[in-house]
């Protein structure tokens, strides 16, 4: 074996042991409560997983972004008088106020101590760089004679935190920088790292220094890459530097974003193996919203069939499982999705996962059990897969854009006849993941007047990476287009649809569509399209269910089998054919054996 092979097997294997041979299992404390976590808080939700979950083979606590700002809310980062912890070296420390036992520069030792002496193991999250707060003071840098302002650099910025400065690897001091913060994390005890600002844009150089810096820490950890989606011509890099890496933005709980996982899965499956493993992200699921950046406080809006979708997916492509929700407060059908053995056995007992089939709707993945002849099988009823019928439409606006003069367009479309209305978003063709749009002042006018749009309850709402919002934006701040501020409309994001019931008497429908100004003010910009339409925007309304078969040679199985329906624990009467019975945006999730 080559010396370069050697050196790229180095990440994954720390005395021997390779690192995450299966994926991840855990809670993380995003969805719940955003950067404002408390030292209580993790221990409630180590409590619970100690208690209920650790036989299933979850095992990590990871508290996320901001554990170092005393002042912090949720809804958005406090920037502008945040009070931060830091020590003389340039290194964030726990905020004391947050997380009591870290008083007397003990970091977060204590609460790792707690949290492993139940069985578990803690994860901290942290943000590509060096404080702009350690440029500002030029704090000296632990075991180096380079101070911070020789190691920084303003280029190619963080755009949505403006918390650090980038660190240029070229520089004398930058390597040790990022020695001395794994040296902490290690003394700390920490088992898990999630780096954000790093996937996406890609940065191959610090990526490269972190891993340097946790392998010669003295502790085995776990890398862990934030956002998404990665490029996937990194992939091979990734692989050999971390753990898991984000192939999605923030996953948050509506359908639009779930189904965007069947194809992103596709393309990273073959790049997924021991040690390695493409993250869909956090699952939204129980409680979540507390003091989070999405929505308020909630059980997660997916439906049951759709959360079952959502862990038979991510079973059967093997990402990583970090739990979104606040673990004390699930109900009896969140702990059943999360403690079935059977199924959590495809996360832990699966290989050569593998697409079977992709009709469209009807989607199968298949996976071979790691110690016998039977097979893993996930099927998906997923009907809205194919993209809006635009031909349809009654009215469709030309690109709405961040530049000047093009952020917004005005709405007049007749509506006269119709039951139905839908408003509908639509990425203009960049691919950006801040098209955050606004419906302004949306009526529906007839010979009863004028209504509010606002004032009707919508019979479904997606919005891409978040969820719709009446008279805010999509990320709960007040309306604004074209620099204006508005009181009444709806605050949605690329993709969207919004579907409404519409009363009799109404023949007109006005709005001004646009961009909201916390996406134009964003340096990636934004480019979306407006649409307006008065039936299924995917043309016929599919089936509430179908029916899905599969042959035994499909499988590479001789029949008569025996098959397992993982979600019910129960064996179903099957020959040579399984013929299933699928709803609308659920799943099954099958073991499949010979007899």
């Amino acid at each position: 074996m080559k010396l370069s092979l050697w050196i790229i097997l180095i990440p994954v294997l720390l005395c021997g042991q390779m690192l995450a041979p299966t994926p991840p299992m855990g809670w993380n404390s995003w969805d719940c409560f955003g950067p404002t976590v408390t030292e209580a808080e993790v221990k409630a939700n180590a409590d619970y997983m100690a208690k209920h979950l650790r036989p299933f083979g979850w095992e990590y606590i990871v508290v996320d972004i901001r554990w170092y700002i005393e002042n912090d809310k949720a809804h958005g980062y406090n920037e502008k008088d945040a009070i931060f912890s830091m020590d003389g070296y340039g290194r964030f420390l726990p905020a004391v106020n947050r997380f009591p036992s870290s008083a007397g520069g003990q970091g977060f030792k204590p609460l790792a101590g707690y949290i492993h002496g139940k069985g578990l193991k803690f994860g901290i999250h942290m943000m590509r760089g060096i404080p702009k707060l350690a440029v500002e003071r030029n704090t000296p840098i632990l075991n180096s004679s380079a101070t911070a302002r020789e190691v920084y650099s303003d280029q190619v910025l963080c755009t949505w935190l403006g918390d650090m400065y980038s660190i240029d690897p070229a520089k004398s001091g930058a390597q040790a920088y990022y020695n001395s913060l794994f040296e902490l994390y290690a003394s700390w005890g920490v088992d898990f790292i999630k780096v954000d600002d790093i996937s996406r844009p890609y940065h191959k150089e610090e990526i490269e220094m972190i891993r340097h810096a946790m392998d010669h820490c003295g502790r085995s950890m776990v890398l862990s890459t934030s956002p998404g989606e990665t490029p996937i011509e990194n992939a091979g890099h990734i692989s050999r530097h971390a753990q898991m890496w984000r192939i999605i933005d923030d996953f948050w709980d509506n359908w639009s974003q779930l189904a965007m996982h069947f194809s992103l899965f596709e393309k990273w499956l073959p790049h997924m193996g021991p040690g390695h493993w493409p993250d869909g992200d956090m699952l939204p699921l129980g409680r979540i919203g507390i003091r989070a950046e999405r929505g308020d406080n909630r059980m997660s809006l997916l439906t049951p069939d759709e959360q079952k979708t959502l862990m038979s997916l991510f079973l059967i492509c093997r990402s990583p499982l970090m739990f979104g929700g606040h673990l004390p407060d699930n109900d009896s059908f969140t702990l059943s999705l999360i403690t079935n053995a059977e199924a959590l056995a495809v996360l832990q007992k699966s290989k050569n996962n593998r697409l079977l089939f992709n009709e469209g709707d009807k989607i199968a993945w298949i996976a071979d059990d790691l110690h016998s002849d039977a097979r893993y099988v996930a099927v998906f009823f997923s009907p809205d897969q194919k993209p809006i019928q635009e031909n349809n439409a009654v009215w469709s606006s030309k690109p709405v854009t961040y530049k000047a003069g093009e952020q917004s367009v005005m709405v007049t479309v007749n509506i006269a006849g119709a039951k139905k209305l839908y408003l509908v978003v639509t990425n203009g063709g960049d691919d950006n993941n801040w098209d955050h749009a606004d419906w302004i002042e949306p009526k529906l006018i007839g010979r009863n007047g004028e209504v509010n749009l606002t004032g009707l309850k919508w019979v479904s709402a997606s919005a891409g990476w978040g969820n719709a919002t009446v008279n805010h934006s999509v990320a709960g701040n007040t309306l604004a287009v074209d620099s204006v501020e508005y009181a009444n409309g709806i605050g949605t994001h690329a993709n969207s649809i919004i579907e409404y019931d519409l009363p009799a008497g109404y023949d007109a429908f006005t709005a001004l569509a646009g961009l909201d100004r916390e996406c134009v003010s964003h340096v990636e910009g934004a480019t979306v399209r407006f649409h307006v339409f008065k039936q299924n925007p995917f043309g016929s309304v599919s089936e509430d269910s179908t029916r899905i078969a599969i042959h035994c040679t499909q499988l590479g199985l001789q029949g008569p089998v025996i098959v397992r329906d993982l979600w019910a624990q129960r064996d179903l009467e099957c020959g040579n054919k399984i013929v299933l019975s699928v709803p609308k945006h659920g799943s099954r999730l099958l073991k499949i054996s010979p007899q």
